[in-house]
């Protein structure tokens, strides 16, 4: 069973930045997208970012477009969130997830629903 893992979120000032990671156990995720949703107090899960299975397709959700960077880094096995100038509405607990359904599991989607072994979350705290 593949396990994700995210790290690097805490509390930090409108307009700072984060970098959250997500370490997988298994190789197996390195052939599928990955991404990156986050579910705040009170609200469905989003989706905030997704990256192809090469990293070479990344997609974002517009509320976080030029703000937010996804990557990918297969030495270590990781995809990676880099978030600038956080505004307070980005408050809330960040997932990452691997494809698990969907017509081609390399590419991503935006559909919390077509994706699997979700993480435990980290809180990102952003005060205004």
């Amino acid at each position: 069973q593949v396990q994700l893992v995210e790290s690097g979120g805490g509390l930090v000032q409108a307009g700072g930045s984060l970098r959250l990671s997500c370490a997988a156990s298994e190789r197996t995720v390195s052939s599928r997208a990955m991404g990156w949703f986050r579910q705040a107090p009170g609200k469905e899960r989003e989706f905030v970012a997704a990256i192809s299975w090469s990293g070479g397709r990344t997609s974002y959700a517009d509320s976080v477009k030029g703000r937010f960077t996804i990557s990918r880094d297969y030495a270590k096995n990781t995809v990676d969130l880099q978030m600038n100038s956080l505004k307070s509405e980005d408050t809330a607990v960040y997932y990452c997830a691997a494809r698990v359904k969907g017509p081609s599991l390399r590419f991503g989607s935006g559909w919390p629903n077509d994706y699997g072994y979700w993480g435990q979350g980290t809180q990102v705290t952003v005060s205004s």
